[in-house]
């Protein structure tokens, strides 16, 4: 890596330009602008905001838990209260959907546009002349060069789209079209078994739809296996069919119906959902004219500062070889900001919480057993089933367990597996502990407020020394 980025040069004579306009690319030019830069944004979509706010977290996120109300509505444990079937109106949830996508492009996007006049936004593709030039074709085909003394890029990435005989001839969606979709398929197939494909397998599952999920390996294949263990079985009392190990041969589309030839048997639904993963838009970026280096699915390499290899050339968020969070997208593209501006700052994502949005919810952070092991790191576990919290006694829900690892020599805690209602509101707080490089003797040692979820992870780190089904109800 090039560590040289010409600190003498003056910030207020300093212009970034940044290719890409979502949370990566505003985080930096926010900040940038904070350092005295004037900024280019450069986009070649209709619209801007990127995948968080237009097609990602905020639409799916709205549709899951609009998806769950559904659901409970027939589907829970408590006596007095009657079941109801939903008349599901799918078009008028997807119009309120895309209200607040539109409110919150606003907001948090095109209002700071009108608001920063540093920030320019210069519409069309962008592709590298050389390390300091960008050549913009806007749609008419009409081309201008765009000079900078650095350049970020931030272009996220769409969905992968798996090499399969017939996939290209047939009418399937991604995401995108998922979640903007005005009926519910009767029978839809999700080929994938990822956070994007099993939160909207069981979302279209809780408004009616039947759902088969299609898996090369097993689900959630990178975590703890007891997690994709337990949301397994948790999905077929649900009535969601999975099929595991199973690879797909052929793709087609007849009479309105697709058919999957596996090698397990044919599998047919009046919709097929590609949910396999998403692959850096990075093509048409001309980076061999300048060098920069790519992995092979094209994600651009960077160091803990957003430097590419190249002087003057960073990149964040969803093009990089960094996780694909929108969270680490807006915190890379702060701190490539700065570190273009004269500083010197990095990111760190040993302590990088991570949720999956289905229910139970999965919800990790820190290293699993396995991860620990293949470092050469000994550690113990433990795992409390929700049978013995007693926030999940009371919501009649005890689906999942909490799991905590802790290095063998010192207790320190250094990975958290939650599989539980509400996972996500739990998981920061190991975090927490975890930078503070606590021990389970420390967290089971501090005061957590009963019946809550959370209290969990107390109860979890006090099984490391006895027995919690001995203690009494507020676990002190």
């Amino acid at each position: 890596m090039i560590h040289n980025t010409n600190n003498t040069t003056n910030r207020s004579s300093l212009h970034i330009a940044i290719v890409g306009s979502g949370s990566a690319a505003f985080a930096a030019a926010i900040k940038a602008v904070e350092q005295g830069a004037t900024v280019t944004i450069i986009e070649g979509a209709d619209g801007i905001g990127g995948t968080c706010v237009n097609i990602g977290c905020v639409p799916s996120k709205i549709f899951i838990r609009a998806a769950h109300i559904a659901h409970i509505q027939g589907h829970h444990s408590f006596k007095g209260l009657p079941f109801n079937t939903p008349n599901i109106d799918r078009k008028a949830m997807m119009e309120q959907q895309q209200e607040w996508v539109a409110k919150l492009r606003y907001a948090k996007y095109e209002s700071i546009l009108e608001k920063t006049p540093a920030i320019n936004l210069v519409r069309g593709m962008a592709r590298f002349k050389d390390a300091n030039t960008l050549i913009v074709t806007n749609k008419q085909g009409s081309e201008k060069e765009i000079q900078a003394n650095r350049i970020l890029l931030a272009v996220g990435a769409s969905a992968l789209i798996p090499d399969i005989k017939g996939l290209n001839d047939v009418p399937y969606w991604t995401s995108t079209e998922a979640l903007v979709a005005e009926a519910v398929p009767e029978h839809l197939i999700v080929l994938g078994a990822s956070v994007v494909a099993l939160e909207l397998a069981q979302a279209f599952r809780y408004v009616g739809a039947s759902v088969t999920v299609i898996a090369r390996s097993s689900l959630l294949s990178k975590e703890d296996s007891e997690i994709g263990e337990g949301l397994l079985q948790a999905f077929k009392e649900e009535g969601i069919q999975v099929m595991l190990n199973t690879l797909v041969n052929k793709v087609e589309y007849n009479r309105n119906i697709f058919t999957l030839k596996t090698n397990n048997g044919n599998v047919k639904g009046d919709q097929l959902l590609i949910a396999a993963g998403r692959t850096p838009n990075t093509a048409e970026l001309d980076l061999d004219k300048v060098g920069v280096h790519i992995e092979k699915r094209g994600a651009i390499i960077i160091d803990n500062h957003m430097r590419t290899n190249i002087e003057n050339i960073y990149a964040a968020g969803d093009c990089s070889n960094q996780p694909q969070f929108v969270y680490v997208a807006a915190a890379a593209g702060t701190r490539a900001a700065r570190n273009m501006t004269s500083d010197n700052v990095t990111i760190d994502l040993s302590i990088m919480p991570a949720v999956v949005f289905t229910e139970p919810q999965v919800a990790t952070v820190g290293l699993s057993e396995q991860q620990a092991n293949q470092q050469g790191i000994g550690v113990d576990s433990r795992r409390l089933d929700l049978e013995n919290v007693p926030r999940a006694l009371a919501n009649f829900d005890t689906r999942g367990f909490i799991k905590l690892v802790a290095e063998k020599d010192t207790g320190r805690i250094m990975g958290c597996q939650i599989l539980a209602q509400e996972a996500g509101e739990i998981i920061q707080t190991a975090a927490l502990a975890i930078r503070n490089r606590m021990t389970v003797n420390d967290l089971a040692d501090q005061l957590f407020p009963y019946l809550t979820m959370v209290e969990g992870l107390k109860l979890t780190a006090q099984t490391f020394n006895k027995d919690v089904k001995q203690l009494s109800c507020c676990a002190g």
